[in-house]
């Protein structure tokens, strides 16, 4: 081809600007259509191991990224009521040393704001807001993206990135089934001069419990905390991070737990407690449909109990890159993306959803044989973090 295909972009979140910079860095002509009013992120903490990092140092956001993210030293998996350690994975420089590239506690404002200076750096007139994908028509020369306002914008490739309800997905999909999983998370961030100086290490924790567990880390340079509290619950919630909720109903739903537990909850802006429901969706074995393709969470909606959504979107983009360049045939290459990634992001979905019930042994002896028997200090290692989205051999 004489010149890049012309990408169109629906989503502006972290997998939609990745893949954006991803091309720009490329030469791709790029456009973005962002809903939202304004460019910004929502939510709390973002896992990042060396598999997604090593993209985000690619894209030159290294230096950035270390005035921010926390290097956390292990994962800890502990008892709810009293700490007792059940697993540690060691992190910090041994995680760099044997994956080539750290792994990071990152807020997602962040490293959405990042992104999006990547992709203006590289195209200042690139992401287009207030302008909502409702749906495409594609034929052997274009695809044509359709906004709610009656706007249209003419391109070669079309990524849905437009989240778990994602236009782009019901309309190669159809209907896709979602099932709620019995969880409500909840989710905080507090200043830690509001804690003891000594609360935590420098550690990412699992706190295990019977219906429930918590997860907790810094961020910003260790100035906040990262609260998520999982939990067992009667009926499903608005699918929304954004869903303020009684600070006394998130204190009640850890009575009992362990002290350092109680006093996280009791520094927490009363007016500042998020509840939402998490639902499951099962791995599909197609996303793809001529031009049009889907990109994270609208292609493989991940559940939280593996701290890899985030990454999985980010691989994505660097995969999806990667295709586009070794194929001049737009439809082929979006097939080799495709066929590259099904296989691990659905690993990746199922993985995720079975460590709920890890999590949730309500014997201590049957949860402490259960983490030796999982040994996820062996099992990440040799697939999930290993993994190098800039390098990986692209499926045939």
């Amino acid at each position: 081809m004489n010149q890049k295909p012309r990408v169109i972009i629906a989503g502006a979140g972290i997998g939609g600007l990745t893949a954006a910079a991803c091309l720009l860095k490329r030469g791709y002509p790029v456009q973005i259509f962002e809903q939202a009013s304004a460019l910004a992120e929502v939510g709390a903490g973002v896992q990042s191991s060396a598999n997604a990092v090593k993209v985000l140092i690619d894209l030159g956001l290294r230096d950035e990224l270390e005035k921010t993210a926390v290097r956390p030293e292990a994962f800890e998996f502990r008892r709810y009521d009293t700490a007792e350690l059940m697993h540690r994975i060691p992190l910090g420089k041994q995680h760099e040393a044997a994956n080539g590239a750290p792994y990071y506690h990152i807020h997602r404002a962040d490293l959405h704001e990042l992104l999006a200076k990547a992709v203006m750096a590289l195209d200042p007139h690139c992401i287009h807001l207030k302008a909502r994908a409702i749906g495409f028509d594609q034929g052997p020369k274009g695809v044509v993206l359709h906004l709610h306002d009656g706007r249209q914008a003419l391109g070669d490739v079309l990524i849905g990135a437009d989240g778990i309800k994602s236009a782009i997905r019901t309309q190669i999909l159809g209907p896709t089934p979602a099932s709620y999983t019995g969880d409500v998370a909840w989710r905080a961030v507090i200043p830690t001069h509001r804690l003891p100086a000594d609360i935590m290490d420098t550690v990412s924790t699992v706190w295990c419990g019977p219906k429930r567990h918590v997860v907790m880390y810094y961020l910003r340079a260790r100035t906040l905390l990262n609260f998520a509290g999982l939990v067992e619950h009667p009926f499903a919630e608005v699918e929304s991070w954004t869903q303020k909720r009684p600070w006394e109903d998130m204190k009640a739903d850890f009575a009992g737990w362990h002290p350092t537990i109680q006093t996280v909850i009791d520094a927490i802006d009363h007016d500042s407690c998020y509840r939402y429901a998490l639902n499951d969706r099962p791995p599909v074995d197609n996303w793809s449909e001529g031009r049009a393709t889907l990109l994270g969470d609208a292609a493989h909606p991940t559940l939280p109990y593996l701290a890899s959504g985030a990454a999985m979107a980010i691989e994505d983009g660097a995969i999806l890159a990667r295709s586009l360049d070794a194929h001049d045939d737009v439809t082929e290459a979006l097939q080799v993306y495709q066929r590259t990634r099904l296989d691990r992001t659905a690993k990746v979905v199922r993985e995720s959803a079975g460590n709920r019930d890890l999590y949730r042994i309500e014997d201590v002896a049957a949860m402490r044989q259960a983490f030796a028997d999982k040994d996820m200090t062996k099992t990440r290692a040799q697939w999930l973090y290993s993994y190098d989205p800039l390098s990986v051999t692209l499926a045939d």
